[in-house]
């Protein structure tokens, strides 16, 4: 079972049969509705915007010309962020970029501090530390923690076993860990 995510929205019953019915404004407000969470997972699996927004559209597009076999037995985002998931897994397999590194950029985190809420400076220490991960451990961290999809599923959606989602898990917890403590000891030098 999946977490619930921020963006859990469902899809009103009227507006859903408009959209099967083939009328475009509906489907432009499904395509509003869920800009913003597909175009956000897909940031968080593939660490590059323009891979992002093209993940976005091809998701949208999938679920626009498929829309008539949603059989409603699941919320329709939980329909719609398997369709974005696949599409980023995809793109990460066509770049063969699924193999586990432990290559870090140099120095990942060593940008300006801004004046930033601790909260929203934390986040930003989080992200940072994210994107500096190689792109398969991020990955399976963001579907784990984030998305709450469990080592069984993180492993069929990458044609892996489980065990390789909990050595992935274990690997890059441990690497994110030695990331955020350079950070740390980065601002108590400062």
């Amino acid at each position: 079972m999946t977490a619930a995510t921020p963006f859990a929205t469902d899809v009103p019953d009227l507006l859903l049969a408009r959209a099967r019915a083939g009328e475009h404004a509906a489907f432009e407000q499904i395509y509003r509705l869920f800009e913003r969470p597909v175009y956000t997972l897909a940031l968080r699996l593939l660490g590059d915007r323009d891979e992002a927004q093209e993940v976005l559209h091809d998701a949208m597009l999938t679920i626009f010309r498929s829309i008539g076999s949603y059989r409603g037995d699941a919320p329709f985002w939980s329909w719609l962020r398997q369709v974005a998931t696949n599409e980023a897994l995809m793109r990460l397999r066509k770049a063969r970029r699924l193999r586990y590194t432990d290559e870090v950029p140099e120095d990942p985190l060593q940008q300006e501090n801004n004046l930033l809420p601790p909260a929203a400076a934390d986040a930003r220490i989080l992200l940072q530390a994210l994107e500096g991960m190689p792109e398969t451990a991020r990955t399976v961290l963001w579907l784990y923690h984030a998305e709450g999809y469990t080592h069984e599923e993180i492993g069929a959606l990458m044609g892996r076993t489980p065990s390789f989602s909990k050595s992935q898990v274990a690997r890059g917890t441990r690497r994110l860990r030695e990331l955020l403590n350079v950070h740390a000891e980065v601002d108590t030098h400062a």
